[in-house]
């Protein structure tokens, strides 16, 4: 029994740790490869063909040559000018072979170029054509059969998390939702619509009650102010609670272990 206990409490101690760093070197793998790996090569072959580095002999020529398969010189020679090919694949594997000998730094080339590229299109995209651009080209997304299907999950995910124009949370409240009883975390988003106000006859708040795991769906609720209750945490404790179930409470919230009976105070 002490033995399992231990193994747990040494497991919850050490697995946040290597998660964490696995989710980074994860996420560095992918931008290296994915991302940085295609554009440096693109950049290889813009240097090869724009400009006469790097220069091969005729030895290296032959060399290259020997190590190319049947079926390459085949396809190279069916192309017109052989020796041409040759001396442009030649100098396509020099580069290349020049390029891993320094491949640390020159490899941030490509992640450079993507952040850069990344900056433009976010440019564009907020200037009238380019949303204009960016619409007509959702609409045509939202038409292909399967992508349709995807593409508006990935998109309401990443807008949640990226997009500075969505809502903006300013604090985190608890409401009585779905009914009487039964309270939820909320987060204001602001003031209500004004018909509803006038008929509240109260001041009122609009809350987002997000739904668990996944806190970028849920209700949008107005209530009155008066029936809800400010939590003294910030938006990131209130969406880590959410996404977790409700096991990872802030701890300036958490009751000390003498205190677990039920209570119906919130704060």
């Amino acid at each position: 029994m002490k033995f399992r206990k231990f193994f747990l409490r040494g497991l919850a101690f050490i697995l946040p740790t290597i998660l964490t760093f696995a989710l980074l070197a994860w996420g560095w793998g992918f931008v290296k490869e994915r991302i940085a790996a295609p554009i440096n090569a693109g950049v290889r072959q813009l240097v090869v063909r724009v400009s006469q580095y790097p220069q091969v002999s005729e030895r290296e020529m032959a060399a290259h040559e020997n190590q190319v398969g049947a079926a390459e010189l085949q396809r190279w020679r069916a192309g017109g000018d052989y020796r041409a090919v040759l001396r442009l694949e030649t100098r396509h594997a020099v580069l290349l072979a020049r390029w891993t000998n320094y491949a640390i730094p020159l490899d941030l080339i490509g992640l450079l170029l993507a952040i850069a590229l990344i900056y433009i299109v976010g440019a564009a995209v907020g200037s009238y054509l380019g949303k204009w651009l960016y619409r007509r080209g959702e609409l045509l997304v939202k038409k292909i059969p399967l992508i349709k299907q995807v593409y508006p999950s990935i998109k309401q995910i990443t807008d949640f998390f990226l997009d500075d124009e969505q809502i903006k949370f300013s604090r985190v409240v608890a409401v009585e939702y779905p009914r009487k009883g039964l309270w939820s975390l909320g987060l204001v988003t602001g003031t209500p619509m004004k018909v509803v106000q006038q008929l509240a006859q109260a001041p009122c708040l609009t809350v987002f009650v997000p739904s668990s795991p996944t806190p970028f769906t849920g209700y949008v609720i107005t209530v009155p102010q008066a029936d809800t209750i400010d939590l003294s945490i910030s938006i990131e404790e209130a969406l880590r609670f959410t996404i977790s179930g409700g096991m990872v409470i802030p701890a300036i919230q958490r009751m000390e272990p003498e205190n677990e009976a039920p209570s119906s105070k919130l704060e």
